[in-house]
């Protein structure tokens, strides 16, 4: 349910209709407005007429109920788009677009601390790299795991570039959290619900890839387990999804972007990268992907990608990556955004 107090309405009438949402066993997320207060009340719906009561409260204009399955990554509570900030110079959500590149696993300390000084170069504002990864052949470089997590950490030390790495499993959550400012759920694992709401009890931001196969309704309820429990920095990431076509590794739902538009106030990243599985055609669709709205752009990039230890078939080159980037510059500028 949405509760909208009335124009003027007390701190103390806020106060204590969130104070009575709590003792209906619900959560308040109060959102102040220039003019007016709006406080979404979260919990089980199968109680929810009880706060219909609420409109008789003092300072209460009216209560609305939330149509989407998703409460707190709708619409219907907040319109604005929300702004996730990682260190000091990326915003996603805003005009300007953050870039987050790297190599597919971390290596070796050479290998990381190389990539990043060259992608900050290129223009790049958050580094990725993966210590942790989850791969098809059990026979497959795993990654490095702790060694490469302070590999990471030395990188950002050098260069001040944020990291990005994924996380698979509880087990490890607070280790990684401990090394990383921004928190990878895979496509693999963007319905293990455990590991969701796990995330969801950290207050660091949640990049969220879009499962192999779900739609956007279930990947926004994937968001809504994250947010539920109080972790409101989370960003989509949309990575392509599995088709009848075998040209691309998978197929790049740029749609997905302006639907997104309509349903949710969450940032979306792309990955033309894991998307296209191929190196030539990542180019053109980070390019498309900027002109579609996306709100940060995330692209693989290895010193030799013909000897990376994983991925190396889509992996850029710094001076490919460089190249994109100054065209990336231009289309950006061309519909309003920066990067």
């Amino acid at each position: 349910m949405i509760i909208v107090m009335r124009e003027g309405a007390s701190r103390r009438e806020i106060d204590e209709v969130q104070e009575e949402i709590k003792r209906m066993g619900y959560t308040p997320h109060p959102i102040i407005g220039v003019e007016r207060t709006v406080i979404g009340a979260i919990g089980d719906e199968r109680d929810k007429a009880r706060l219909q009561e609420l409109e008789t409260a003092p300072g209460v204009e009216r209560v609305i109920p939330i149509l989407k399955p998703y409460k707190l990554a709708g619409l219907e509570l907040k319109k604005e788009k929300s702004l996730v900030a990682v260190g000091r110079d990326a915003v996603f959500g805003g005009k300007r677009i953050p870039v987050i590149a790297g190599p597919c696993s971390v290596e070796s300390h050479e290998q990381i601390c190389r990539t990043a000084e060259a992608v900050k170069a290129a223009g790049a504002t958050l580094l990725r790299g993966g210590a942790y990864k989850p791969r098809t052949s059990p026979y497959a470089f795993q990654g490095l795991e702790e060694e490469g997590l302070k590999m990471l950490a030395a990188a950002r030390d050098c260069t001040g570039l944020p990291v990005v790495t994924e996380v698979m499993k509880e087990s490890v959550l607070d280790l990684v959290a401990r090394y990383a400012d921004v928190l990878q759920i895979g496509a693999r694992n963007m319905q293990n619900f455990d590991l969701l709401k796990a995330v969801g009890q950290l207050r660091k931001p949640i990049l969220l890839k879009r499962g192999l196969a779900n739609t956007v309704r279930e990947w926004l309820m994937s968001a809504e387990y994250i947010m539920a429990q109080g972790n409101m920095q989370v960003i989509l990431c949309e990575r392509g999804i599995r088709t009848f076509e075998t040209a691309t590794r998978n197929t790049l739902d740029l749609s997905a972007i302006s639907v997104l538009r309509r349903e949710t106030h969450l940032p979306v990243v792309v990955d033309p990268s894991h998307a296209t599985g191929v190196a030539a055609y990542v180019e053109s669709m980070t390019l498309a992907a900027v002109a579609a709205g996306a709100d940060g752009i995330m692209i693989e990039v290895h010193p030799n990608p013909h000897e990376a230890w994983s991925d190396g078939a889509q992996s850029l080159t710094p001076a490919a990556f460089a190249g994109v980037m100054g065209k990336a510059k231009a289309v950006a500028a061309a519909v309003g955004r920066e990067i």
